[in-house]
């Protein structure tokens, strides 16, 4: 698994947009990177949905891109194959990319167990926090710890992350 303070490994992947992205343009163009991995029918993901798409609207003028990245075995869980993220993305009004790992090695170069699995990188690409968006797949109003926005303010401002790594919360990785 990538750890803190490593320098995450570079992708290029389709977006359900039907265009390529690379980690190394979003890097080139933002001051942290939000990289989520994440699929349709986990009802994890779907319970952090709104809150994704929430962070990157909030963080979006401060420089900070959110992707989210499905590596789920679309064979076994036809869910998540590239036309039902298409649908899904559309569903559910996603302002980020969402792009499609079919062959799982960008996930397991990161090390990614969970969707979600949030792996915080900032302008230079290197690690400052692992783990969960927040406390509470339920619902917003129990939220009493905000994991990704309070590290993405500790980022933001050149700092260290108060709290660098929680467990990731969801369903496993549909692993091929």
């Amino acid at each position: 698994m990538l750890e803190i303070g490593q320098k995450a490994p570079d992708f290029t992947l389709p977006g359900v947009d039907d265009a390529n992205y690379s980690l190394a343009a979003l890097l080139a163009s933002h001051k942290a990177v939000a990289v989520i991995f994440s699929c349709n029918h986990c009802p994890y993901v779907r319970a952090w949905e709104g809150r994704m798409v929430a962070i990157q609207r909030d963080y979006a003028a401060r420089g900070v891109a959110l992707v989210a990245i499905n590596p789920n075995d679309a064979t076994r869980y036809p869910d998540d194959d590239f036309a039902h993220m298409k649908e899904h993305a559309a569903q559910q009004g996603f302002n980020f990319p969402y792009l499609r790992d079919e062959t799982q090695e960008v996930a397991r170069a990161y090390g990614a167990t969970h969707t979600p699995h949030v792996f915080l990188l900032d302008a230079e690409g290197v690690l400052r926090y692992r783990g969960a968006i927040d406390d509470s797949y339920e619902d917003l109003g129990s939220v009493e710890f905000a994991f990704l926005r309070d590290a993405l303010e500790a980022v933001l401002a050149g700092q260290t992350p108060k709290v660098a790594t929680t467990d990731a919360v969801g369903c496993t990785i549909k692993w091929k």
